[in-house]
C-alpha cells in the first residue's frame, strides 16, 4: 500500500467495527480521506458507530451492501478476524483493490521501529514481558496490537526514540503487504486456527510474513526447538538469534545445562541458568531459572525469546535481570483467583488450543479439576489423550466442543467427567460448569479454566470468558 496520507480525497473501506477498526477510520479520516467503515453486526451492537460518525465518517451497520466495493475504492482495511471469503473482501480483490490489515498501515505510519513478536503461544505473556524489559533498559518501549491497544494509535504516539512491542496474529500477518519490523519473534507453531487458513500450509506461511520485508541488518529470533521455526530459519535475509531450552546453541539464548525430556519443571528450575552465547563466543549468564517471576517450561522459553528480542534491540543484559525476576504474568494466562475451602482457582482462558493447555497443566503440581470447552474448529482433540490420562484428576466440558473432549476423556479411561449443557445465557453456563468443578475438586487440588479452544461460540472474546470465571470462582 501506499502512505496512508496520499489516501487523501480517495475513497478507503474500513471493514469491521472493533478497536483496530476504528482507530484505522480515524486515522484516514484526519488525513483526508473518505472513509466509508461497514460491520455487519446490528447497530445496536455497535456503539463505536456514533463516535466515528460525529466525525463525519460514514458508516454502515447490520449487512454488507453489494455495492460497498466499487471502482472508486483505493484501499480495503480488513479487520483481522474477518475471512478472507466475506463477500466484501472477495469484492476487493475482483477490483483489483489492495487488502491490508491495520499493521500494514501503522508500518508505514510509524516513526520508531518496531519488534514484532509472532507464534501459537505465548505471545502475549512474551510481548508484555518485552515490553517491561525494555523499559527497565531505558529503550522507551510502547506495546500494541494484538494485546489490546491498536497499532495505529501507537503508532501516531511514537517517535524514532520509542520502539513499538507488537503482538502479532497470523489474521493480521496474512493482511501485510511491506511490513518489516527490526527484530521478529517466532515462538512456535502448533495446529490453530485452520477454520480460518484452511490449513497448517496457510497458517504457517501467515505467521512467516513477519519475515518477509526483513533486511540483512534485521534479526529474526527463533525457537530452535521447534521443526517448523528451524525449518523456516533456512534462507532468511535477517540474522538469525535462535533461543533453546535443550540445547547449547553455538550462538544465541539457551538454558544451561539444558532441559531433558524426562526433567520435571521443579527439577530443572533448581538447576539451571539462562545464557546467552554472542557472536563472538562469549557466554553471558543472565539469570537462574529458579529466579523467574512465573514458573514453568513455557514460561522459560518466553524468557528466552523476550531475552533475545531484548538484546536483538540493543539493550544491556545485566538491565534485564530486575524484570525477570519480577513480572508476574498477565491477565488469563495461568492466572492465580483466590482460594476456596482450600481449592486454589486458576484463570487460564488465553490457552485457545491444545498446546497451550497442556503446558498450563504441566507447570502445576497436584491434582487439576480441569474446565475446557469452546470453539469448534474441527480438530479431534486426540493430543489431549496422555493428559487426561497421566495429569487430570476430572473434566468439565461446555461449549461446543463439549463431546469430543468427553470423548477423549472416555479414551484415556477418565471417569469423573462432567459435561454441562448450554443454559440460555452463556455466563450462567460457565458458572454452572464452575460450580460442578468446585463439587469434584478437594483440598489440595486445584480448577483450571485452560479451555483449548477459542471463546467465540459462547463469549465475545478469550478476556470476557476469564472475567466471568473469576467472578464465578470468587463468589462460590
Amino acid at each position: 500500500m501506499n502512505h496512508p496520507a496520499l489516501y487523501r480525497d480517495r475513497q478507503v473501506v474500513v471493514l469491521g467495527l472493533a478497536r483496530s477498526g476504528v482507530s484505522a477510520a480515524k486515522l484516514f479520516h484526519s488525513l483526508g480521506a473518505h472513509v466509508i467503515v461497514n460491520d455487519k453486526k446490528p447497530r445496536e451492537q455497535s456503539p463505536e458507530a456514533a463516535e466515528l460518525e460525529t466525525l463525519g465518517i460514514e458508516v454502515i451497520c447490520g449487512f454488507h451492501p453489494e455495492n460497498l466495493i466499487t471502482g472508486d475504492t483505493a484501499l480495503l482495511v480488513k479487520n483481522p478476524g474477518i475471512p478472507y471469503q466475506a463477500p466484501p473482501v472477495q469484492q476487493a480483490i475482483n477490483h483489483g483493490v489492495e487488502v491490508v490489515t491495520e499493521v500494514e498501515v501503522a508500518y508505514w505510519l510509524s516513526p520508531a521501529p518496531m519488534i514484532g513478536i509472532t507464534g501459537s503461544n505465548g505471545k502475549t505473556t512474551t510481548t508484555t514481558w518485552i515490553g517491561e524489559l525494555l523499559e527497565a533498559a531505558g529503550l522507551n518501549p510502547i506495546v500494541a496490537g494484538n494485546i489490546g491497544r491498536p497499532l495505529c494509535e501507537a503508532a501516531i504516539e511514537a517517535s524514532a526514540d520509542n520502539w513499538i512491542v507488537a503482538e502479532l496474529s497470523s489474521f493480521q500477518l496474512k493482511g501485510t503487504v511491506t511490513f518489516a519490523p527490526k527484530v521478529a519473534v517466532l515462538l512456535n507453531i502448533v495446529e490453530t486456527h485452520l477454520d480460518y487458513h484452511g490449513g497448517m500450509e496457510d497458517y504457517i506461511a501467515s505467521k512467516a510474513k513477519v519475515f518477509a520485508n526483513m533486511s540483512e541488518s534485521d534479526m529474526a529470533v527463533l525457537n530452535w526447538d521447534d521443526a517448523v521455526c528451524r525449518e523456516l530459519s533456512g534462507g532468511l535475509k535477517p540474522r538469525v538469534l535462535p533461543f533453546s531450552l535443550t540445547q547449547q546453541l553455538e550462538t544465541g539464548v539457551f538454558i544451561e545445562p539444558p532441559y531433558k525430556a524426562d526433567d520435571t519443571d521443579e527439577d530443572a528450575r533448581l538447576s539451571r541458568q539462562i545464557v546467552w552465547r554472542d557472536e563472538g563466543g562469549n557466554e553471558h549468564a543472565i539469570v537462574p531459572v529458579a529466579e523467574l517471576g512465573i514458573p514453568g517450561r513455557h514460561n522459560a522459553a518466553n524468557a528466552l525469546a523476550a531475552i533475545a528480542a531484548c538484546l536483538a534491540a540493543g539493550a544491556e543484559p545485566e538491565k534485564l535481570v530486575q524484570p525477570l525476576r519480577e513480572f508476574k504474568g498477565v491477565e488469563h494466562r495461568l492466572e492465580y483467583v483466590c482460594t476456596k475451602h482450600g481449592v486454589k482457582y486458576y484463570n487460564d482462558s488465553k490457552a485457545t488450543n491444545p498446546t497451550a493447555t497442556t503446558m498450563s497443566v504441566g507447570s502445576l503440581p497436584g491434582g487439576v479439576v480441569l474446565v475446557a470447552g469452546g470453539l469448534d474448529r474441527g480438530s479431534d482433540y486426540m493430543e489431549l489423550l496422555p493428559l487426561f490420562r497421566n495429569r487430570i484428576k476430572a473434566l468439565v466440558v461446555l461449549g461446543e466442543t463439549r463431546g469430543k473432549l468427553a470423548h477423549v476423556a472416555e479414551l484415556a479411561g477418565l471417569t469423573a467427567v462432567k459435561t454441562v449443557e448450554p443454559e440460555e445465557e452463556a455466563e450462567a453456563t460457565l458458572r454452572s460448569a464452575v460450580i460442578e468443578a468446585s463439587k469434584l475438586a478437594e483440598a489440595g487440588d486445584i480448577v483450571l479454566l485452560s479451555p483449548a479452544c477459542a471463546s467465540w461460540d459462547m463469549f465475545t472474546s478469550y478476556e470476557q470468558r476469564g472475567r466471568i470465571f473469576k467472578d464465578s470462582a470468587h463468589t462460590l
